[in-house]
């Protein structure tokens, strides 16, 4: 085994919800093993990520890429390769949080968290397939959650969602392995991000959510380089279908 086979030099790297959090530190940690980043963002005038790839000498371009609009969902992988002229690594990170009582529940907030968490990670893996099945090559790293196993507090279309995330991602591994492409998920513990400001903001909740983690403190963004480089990377070839846990010994207690 040598470190060249966790090297990302000479591959192109998509990814969602780059701007800030775990998508942030995944893209500036592909990055820095040599990977040239496409950031799918919605805002094109966000550059600060853009701005920081670029200095450790590797390509970076935006993609305009809003998640509620499925139009610009469908063109974004095109645009990846058209720009980039191929497209190695998918990362879909990007996703939406909605609270509430299962009985109060809206059905437009249902809607906008399957979308954007679930029909979003689809499509983007269907138009991401459609290059790398016949190149025989591809790593696809989704991100699913802690919800993927168990069900929650409040969040039926989140724990939904990444449910069905998981088994999407076991899904394609089962189709698409023979031809080279793994598709992997990293499952996300409690991670100090904006979604869970809620919840590092609730002093009961907090104290309950850090006494059960055996690691004695939430995550940061930053715990997230070295795997999805690993998941990316020659050295996962023979890792399909994986759902990796990044949780602090959390799923193991």
């Amino acid at each position: 085994m040598t470190m060249n086979e966790f090297s990302l030099k000479g591959k192109v790297a998509a990814i969602t919800g780059g701007t800030r959090g775990i998508g942030r530190s995944i893209a500036i940690g592909m990055a820095e093993a040599g990977a040239d980043i496409a950031l799918l963002q919605r805002s094109p005038d966000q550059v600060s990520v853009k701005q920081e790839i670029e200095q450790l000498g590797v390509k970076c371009s935006i993609v305009p890429c809003d998640l509620f609009d499925l139009r610009q969902v469908k063109e974004a992988i095109p645009a990846v390769v058209n720009t980039f002229g191929k497209i190695d690594i998918l990362v879909n990170n990007a996703g939406i949080q909605r609270r509430s009582p299962a009985v109060d529940f809206s059905e437009e907030d249902w809607d906008d968290v399957i979308q954007v968490n679930l029909k979003v990670v689809w499509l983007l893996c269907q138009q991401a397939g459609k290059y790398m099945v016949p190149q025989k090559s591809g790593k696809i790293i989704n991100i699913a959650s802690l919800v993927s196993f168990q069900g929650g507090i409040l969040v039926p279309a989140y724990a939904s969602a990444k449910g069905a995330v998981a088994q999407l991602t076991k899904a394609l591994a089962n189709e698409w392995s023979p031809h080279g492409v793994n598709v992997n998920a990293i499952v996300p513990g409690y991670i100090a991000t904006d979604m869970n400001e809620a919840l590092m903001n609730d002093p009961v909740r907090s104290r309950q959510i850090l006494e059960r983690i055996p690691a004695g403190r939430w995550g940061n963004p930053d715990d997230f380089k070295a795997p999805a480089v690993f998941l990316a990377s020659e050295g996962a070839r023979y890792v399909h279908g994986h759902l990796l846990a990044v949780d602090g010994g959390w799923l193991g207690r």
